[in-house]
Formats: structure tokens, sequence, C-alpha cells
């Protein structure tokens, strides 16, 4: 069974393409000298090409961060870079169709966030969105892990927050049906709640998770929400190993504030997952600190899990990195580069845990470059395992 659970996992990820079965193949040998604690480096036979999207505010120079300690590091990948960007008159359907049809031929990319303007200009659907609904980015994973060396109201978390991105409030259906009577259109489908239901069950599978909790708001959207919740215990019964619950969103919210210790893996619509993303990300230190990854059945996209562009910090070098690093380091694991992941993840976490460099965000005064800085110095003075 749990064979048949992992099977499903990866066709959920997107890992059963000709290309990606020839890269599990490829890299078994070096994963099986990693079980050794003297093992060295790992050395991939190839260079992977990864798209690049650097997104507005601080992105460019959180993307900067990860290609210097790519360098450092001596990492195998290889950038394919493009500028989008709808506030900076960087967005055309050819630069959209240039990114799609770079991140289909490499089936990952590293993004940052694509600022979507108040203003309506005559487009309801952001470029963000249109990306997600192309690639059919359905399943956005934020895990919320308290950093070790840097104290919050609550240290120690470890949970996961699994969100449906492809529908829900984000449908951009809206019209002004009278004057001053705007209708926006909620979208629940149970193709698309089953979906991301056994997402999120097979992760917690994979993961050695005991518990998923359904976030809903089916007492008010008796019918929207009531069909999500209907799906996830639909799902949850093909999982009996797995303990299931369902919250309310609202009660959802103080919970976290209160005891986030609860919850494991919490399954929820578009909007409340967007909320409680930052919501969770604050817990442990804000939007610069936690990484976050969307999958579609072919594609994995990497960012940060608190999408805030940070458009005040731009060129003052203040930045956190950390969570773009973090980001970085999950999409080697993806990539099976299980040794240059951990190489990356390690020196960030030890810059944090020494706690001589810290940003603005966590109390410090240090600077973007100062954290890159001692990252790299990091990987230069590797510890042996």
């Amino acid at each position: 069974t749990h064979i048949i659970l992992l099977f499903d996992l990866t066709l959920t990820l997107g890992l059963s393409s000709p290309r990606w079965q020839q890269l599990a193949s490829r890299q078994l040998s070096v994963s099986a000298t990693l079980c050794s604690p003297e093992a060295p480096p790992a050395r991939a036979d190839a260079t992977f090409r990864v798209t690049m999207v650097p997104g507005d505010g601080v992105g460019p120079e959180l993307m900067t961060a990860v290609k210097e300690v790519f360098k450092a590091g001596d990492v195998p990948v290889e950038f394919e870079e493009f500028h989008l960007s709808e506030v900076q008159n960087m967005a055309s359907e050819e630069k959209l169709d240039q990114v799609l049809t770079s991140m289909k031929t490499n089936k990952v990319a590293m993004k940052g966030k694509i600022h979507t303007p108040m203003e309506f200009k005559g487009e309801l659907a952001s470029y963000e969105m249109r990306l997600r609904r192309k690639l059919d980015l359905f399943a956005n994973v934020v895990h919320v892990n308290s950093l070790p060396g840097y104290s919050t109201r609550h240290n120690n978390l470890d949970l996961v927050i699994i969100r449906e991105q492809t529908e829900g409030e984000y449908s951009s259906l809206e019209h002004e049906s009278v004057t001053g009577v705007i209708e926006c259109l909620k979208i629940i489908t149970r193709e698309k709640s089953r979906r991301i239901a056994k997402f999120a069950f097979d992760y917690a599978t994979k993961k050695g998770r005991n518990k998923v909790t359904a976030v809903h708001k089916a007492n008010i959207m008796k019918l929207a929400d009531g069909l999500f919740l209907q799906s996830c215990a639909e799902i949850a019964q093909l999982y009996p190993k797995i303990q299931y619950e369902n919250i309310i969103i609202d009660n959802c919210c103080m919970q976290l504030v209160q005891n986030p210790y609860q919850f494991d893996v919490l399954v929820m619509p578009n909007l409340y997952g967007n909320i409680i993303d930052n919501l969770a990300a604050g817990l442990v230190g804000g939007a610069g600190v936690v990484p976050g990854e969307s999958y579609s059945a072919e594609y994995a996209v990497f960012e940060t899990g608190a999408r805030h562009p940070f458009a005040q910090a731009v060129g003052r070098n203040i930045a956190n990195p950390t969570a773009m690093l973090l980001s970085a380091s999950n999409m080697l694991r993806h990539l099976n580069l299980e040794y240059h992941s951990n190489m990356v993840s390690d020196a960030v976490k030890r810059v944090i845990k020494q706690g001589k460099v810290r940003t603005r965000d966590l109390g410090g005064y240090s600077t973007t470059s100062d954290f890159v800085r001692a990252v790299v110095e990091n990987l230069r003075h590797r510890p042996a395992n």
C-alpha cells in the first residue's frame, strides 16, 4: 500500500515523465554514496537548466543572492532568466509566452513575486494567476519551520500549509451587474477539491505526518465550501492511518496564534491559504524566512512562502534572502541534487543559528550582502558530517 501511495505522489508531483525517470535512475548511485557520513560531494553528470523569473520588489536582489551562493557552491544549475513585471512595463503576451515555453521545457523554475496592480486596466486575471493556470500549478506547499537560533513566541514549530491555487475566490470572474454593485464569483469544483485533498494526504503519507486538517467556511458558504469539505472527507476515508479533522477558517487563525502545535498538515482553498501562509510565516519570523513551492502534474515552481514584494526595500540592501535560499535548496532536492541541497540549507541555517549576521526583519542591522557573504563563508568552511 505504501508503495502505491508513494507512486501516486510521484505522479502528482510530475515525476513520472520520461525525463524524470531518467533523472531518477541516473542519480541513484549518487544518492547511495550519501548514505556514508563521509560522502564526497555529489557530482552531477550534467547541468540542470532552470527557468528564473525574478519578479518585482526585492525579487531581483534575492535571485542575485541565489546565483552568488550557487556559484560559490559550484551548484550544477544554469538559470534561464526572464523579466516579467506588470508594474515595470515588462509584461506582454509575448513575454508570458516566452516564460511559459521555458518552464514547459525545463519543468522547474524559481520565481519572485510578480506584483499585481490594484487598478483595473481591462484584464482581471493577473500575470501571476495566468502563469498558474496555464501550467496548472494547482498545489502550493509552504513548510513553516522554526529556525534554530531565532526565538519567537512559539518555537519548534513544524507545520505544512497546502493550498489549492487555481480556483476559489481568485477565479477572476467579476462584473458590475448594476451601477455600484459588483458580483464576484467564487468557483469550487469537486474535481479540483478532491485533487488537492489527495495531494495533501499523499504528501502526509510520504513525509510521515500524522494528521490532515481541512480549513473551510462551510457554515456560511454551504454549497461552495461544503463541496470542498465533502471532497476532503471522501478522500480521507482512503487514508485510514492518517487522522483527519476540519476547522473553520476564523477559528483556525485564532488557534494558529494561540496553539499552532496542534496542527500538522493543513489543506484549504485559495484565499484561505493565501491568508494562512502569511499568518503562519509571521509565527516563525516573517515573509523573509519561509520557503514555498507550487506543483502541477508536470512542473515545479519554487518561490517564497509568504509572497510579499517588499517594494519599500528595493535598492536598500536590507531584504532577507533566507526564504529564497531555502526555496532554492528545496529546488535542488527536487532535482535529486541532495548533497548541494543540504549544503545550501545547512549554510543558511548555520548563519541564523550563529546569530552574528541578522537582517533588520530579524532584529539585526546586517545587509543582504552581509548575509550572503556569511552563507558563502559557511559553504567554504562546511564542517564534516
